[in-house]
């Protein structure tokens, strides 16, 4: 494999689904979509290829971020739709304690599940155990969002404290990824495909994060309150069109063609890394989550790890503060039969 093999696509701004005609001849209404760049985003690149989203009316534009605070700032501003997000993200905001300076977001909530957001700690070549991540500087996306309390717990458990390594704040996954081959750091959280191209380069995955903290939720849908009233209907064709792709991609008939649509989706990611990631990406166990549903089990971890770690020290247990699961119920109760 080369040594960027499909970032330089996976960078781009944005990534513009051609327009189409909706069943019936109608235009499709457009929704704006901000994603981390990667295969987790293969349920959008699936659902507008086999039409999903156009059987809804509409079609969607992937804008991508480079990080959890330029999303959030976005998302409060109302620069896009819909952003797929790690939920942790939602709840940092909804309680004023993200890393962006635009304060508490009540207006913020998650409304379809995605994933357990794949994640495992990957660690540079000479370092095969935790106990070498003394003393170290890892990375994170922002230190009080996105899936730094996984890595803090994963740490802790190992027998790390916080006073034990040192914290750098890179950004998102890509750029943490490509940070962590310059050396600059020596560990971060990665999920797919960049686990996998890590493994490839001689970098050590230390551990699984569900196989270490339990179910988790990790990537959702979420959005802003006042614009789902305003796009309920939108917004429900959105989650049946997801959760449809999901379905699709989860039957072994489709996996060739599954992999055709990751591999036009990001260009430059070669045949073995693609067929690596529908492996990882759609595991029986521990791939997309069926349906889109949140995974309520994984929502209450996830509350429980920011009430450990989270500066504040706030306990949070209600996840009604941040997920409204009246809009996924709503969405497949009309869902077309599959």
């Amino acid at each position: 494999m080369q040594r960027r093999p499909f970032l330089a696509g996976a960078l781009a701004t944005s990534c513009i689904v051609p327009r189409a005609l909706a069943q019936g001849g109608a235009a499709l209404s457009e929704l704006t979509v901000n994603v981390f760049p990667g295969g987790f985003n293969w349920p959008i690149f699936a659902g507008t290829a086999k039409g999903f989203f156009a059987r809804e009316g509409l079609s969607v534009r992937m804008l991508n971020t480079r990080g959890s605070i330029e999303q959030m700032t976005d998302l409060a501003a109302g620069r896009f739709d819909i952003a797929m997000t790690a939920v942790d993200n939602i709840v940092a905001y909804v309680e004023g304690q993200g890393a962006a300076p635009i304060g508490p977001q009540p207006e913020f909530f998650a409304f379809m599940g995605s994933d357990s957001g794949f994640l495992s700690v990957c660690a540079a070549p000479g370092i095969d155990c935790f106990a070498k991540l003394r003393g170290k500087t890892l990375s994170v996306d922002a230190r009080t969002t996105g899936y730094a309390f996984v890595l803090l717990e994963m740490l802790a458990r190992e027998g790390l404290g916080e006073g034990d390594y040192a914290l750098a704040t890179v950004g998102g996954m890509t750029q943490r990824w490509e940070a962590m081959q310059r050396g600059e750091q020596v560990a971060t959280i990665l999920s797919c495909p960049y686990d996998i191209l890590a493994k490839a380069r001689g970098f050590h995955q230390l551990a699984w994060a569900t196989q270490v903290i339990g179910p988790y939720q990790g990537n959702v849908a979420a959005t802003r309150r006042s614009w789902a009233a305003a796009n309920e209907g939108r917004m429900l064709g959105y989650i049946r069109a997801y959760a449809a792709a999901i379905a699709w991609l989860h039957e072994p008939a489709n996996r060739g063609e599954a992999i055709s649509i990751l591999r036009r989706s990001l260009p430059d990611m070669p045949q073995e890394l693609a067929e690596q990631s529908h492996a990882e990406l759609l595991d029986p166990r521990d791939g997309f989550f069926r349906d889109a549903k949140v995974n309520m089990e994984g929502l209450r971890n996830v509350l429980a790890l920011r009430s450990r770690h989270a500066p504040a020290g706030k306990d949070l247990s209600d996840p009604a503060r941040y997920f409204d699961g009246r809009y996924w119920n709503a969405a497949m109760a009309k869902a077309p039969p599959r």
